[in-house]
């Protein structure tokens, strides 16, 4: 069975991602930091780490950018994880009784609109499930907790209300790491990071490499170049596999052009579903 670590606790965000993806087949393996994630695969204790890499609605995880280009582990595939905030507290809790919430400063962001429309006083804690594990083992009155289903059924907490973040596009985006290589799909993307010298033009001439070849950039993204200030390293996602004649013409043609390309994975390709009317939807 595989291994797979993931940040957080048992009941994390991170765990729904991974039961998602391998369903009952894997262990999971809770680890302090995004850190701890890469050297757990790196050391053997792990054989995929499921790291996260952006939010719909908090933007990019930039500390994740940053290990990627400091580890050789390779994208074996990408995780799409809907999330679900509820609202959850001590078997028999009446909502009416409920004065304070507790949860991750983000989760508390997230459901900002539904605390202020029932005026509940928001606590930030270290994480969401954490926050369950907390509640559960050191009872209080009038308090709840922001966290995931599955942190309500490990720590015995009854879900109040179901699905209370202000926005129904919130998903969070993983990758699941890996030095193994991702088989070939039949739809499939590519994620490589890159970095230019400061000449007029040469990042255009980069993504024009893809342009000219027809080949679709679904991601960029800038982040600034540790231990080299004002300088930055470009993160792209593309359409396509890396051995794909088009994809490879295209990256030896930016190769030229840049001072550092690294290949960071080929993986298929997850098609994020629309919320619809039934979830409130825009």
């Amino acid at each position: 069975m595989n291994r797979v670590a993931f940040q957080g606790i048992n009941g994390a965000y991170s765990e729904e991602a991974l039961r998602q993806y391998f369903g009952n087949e894997a262990d999971g393996l809770p680890c302090n930091s995004f850190q701890d994630l890469f050297s757990a695969v790196e050391n053997q204790t792990a054989d995929f780490a499921l790291l996260p890499i952006e939010n719909a609605v908090a933007g990019a995880v930039n500390q994740s950018y940053e290990l990627l280009v400091e580890h050789d582990l390779t994208i074996y595939a990408e995780v799409v994880l809907r999330v679900r905030h509820n609202l959850m507290s001590l078997p028999g809790t009446p909502m009416k009784d409920i004065q304070r919430v507790r949860s991750h400063p983000q989760a508390l962001a997230q459901c900002q609109r539904y605390l202020g429309r029932h005026g509940l006083i928001s606590e930030p804690a270290f994480d969401t499930a954490g926050s369950a594990r907390d509640l559960a083992a050191n009872p209080e009155a009038g308090v709840a907790v922001i966290a995931s289903a599955l942190a309500a059924e490990l720590y015995n907490l009854e879900i109040l209300d179901q699905g209370i973040e202000d926005f129904p596009f919130n998903f969070t985006r993983f990758f699941l790491l890996s030095y193994q290589k991702a088989p070939r799909a039949q739809k499939n993307k590519t994620s490589i990071v890159f970095a230019t010298s400061h000449t007029p033009g040469v990042l255009y001439e980069c993504l024009g490499e893809f342009a000219k070849r027809s080949i679709n950039l679904s991601k960029i993204e800038s982040r600034p170049r540790l231990n080299k200030p004002w300088q930055y390293l470009f993160f792209v996602d593309f359409e396509g596999h890396a051995q794909d004649p088009k994809c490879e013409d295209a990256l030896m043609g930016v190769l030229r052009r840049a001072s550092f390309l690294k290949l960071l994975g080929s993986y298929q390709a997850v098609v994020t579903a629309e919320p619809n009317a039934e979830n409130g939807g825009l």
